[in-house]
């Protein structure tokens, strides 16, 4: 990355996690240890163990997943703090896929660590509740636009609930909602030409209406939490655009847990802020992967493992 290059930071969100995203990195660097430490108070199991060893199955579920993700994409940041590469997260932007907009908050100063596990944790577990209570699923969808798109959603809704959870990119586009009107949606999106349709393996129906107990049940602690304005520019899943009013963004998270999630429209307002690079601390490369479809010339470097962190350490 040239010295003038405007770099955003993005963090992952649920979905990115899999056993093993965490132990070489406390292993190699203690001083991550106590993130998940706070981590495991809140949520009584020992989340580093399940990071680390598993089962997958326990750390898929919502209630785990959520906090876990967020614990592990600070303590990358905390890593690269440690080694004495603070400078290089200098950043001209930021932004998180759903969950991900904690960590960016976080990371840009706007909320504290321990308010913001607190709410994440609770998010979690309230999410899980609700999928439980109104059952669904998501299939990401390849091939149509988003106008396309609505025309499907708005085909299948006499099925039952169905929406627009996701806008990933120009023509990747995730549906969430109840069985019946999903598989409607999904059929009359292979009609309409669709490429490709992949059902994603969740627990329910994350964005949608079928999310309303989450909401309702999160807005009070939201209500209560200490937000401050963000130190570096922040784009909310809701908006994607700037935003830096902690009375707005308050607003956003809450609206995020039943909104579509506008991470292509959010890369595409980065770029148009002159960004040409990106960070992407956490586990997986879904964000990487994002990008190559929005715009395949901007590099993003993915940041998980020691090595990797010490590989970018060294290129200072």
């Amino acid at each position: 990355m040239g010295q003038d290059t405007k770099q955003a930071v993005l963090f992952p969100g649920q979905g990115a996690q899999f056993v093993g995203m965490s132990a070489q990195l406390v292993e190699r660097i203690p001083a991550t240890r106590e993130l998940f430490d706070a981590g495991s108070r809140l949520v009584g199991a020992d989340l580093y163990e399940l990071c680390a060893q598993g089962p997958e199955s326990k750390l898929n579920s919502t209630a785990i997943s959520q906090p876990a993700i967020f614990v592990v994409s600070l303590a990358v940041l905390r890593a690269i703090a440690v080694g004495g590469g603070g400078a290089r997260l200098a950043a001209a932007g930021t932004a998180g896929l759903s969950l991900g907009e904690y960590t960016a908050l976080v990371f840009a100063g706007a909320l504290d660590f321990q308010e913001a596990l607190e709410i994440v944790v609770r998010r979690g577990a309230y999410m899980q509740e609700a999928c439980d209570e109104r059952p669904g699923g998501m299939t990401s969808v390849i091939g149509l636009d988003l106008a396309a798109m609505r025309e499907v959603v708005a085909a299948a809704a006499e099925h039952g609930t169905v929406a627009i959870a996701n806008v990933n990119a120009p023509a990747q586009i995730v549906l969430s909602g109840e069985a019946p009107a999903l598989e409607r949606a999904v059929a009359i999106a292979r009609e309409r030409g669709a490429r490709r349709t992949v059902p994603l393996k969740v627990a329910g129906a994350y964005h949608s209406p079928l999310m309303a107990g989450a909401t309702r049940k999160l807005a009070p602690y939201l209500e209560r939490a200490k937000i401050r304005a963000p130190r570096i520019p922040f784009y909310p899943n809701v908006t994607a655009r700037q935003e830096s009013d902690p009375a707005r963004i308050r607003r956003c998270l809450l609206e995020q847990i039943e909104s579509p999630v506008l991470w292509g429209p959010t890369l595409e307002a980065l770029l148009g802020a002159g960004v040409g690079a990106a960070l992407e601390p956490g586990p997986g490369r879904v964000v990487a992967g994002l990008m190559k479809q929005v715009n395949a010339d901007v590099p993003v470097t993915s940041l998980l493992s020691a090595e990797s962190i010490e590989l970018f350490l060294a290129a200072a």
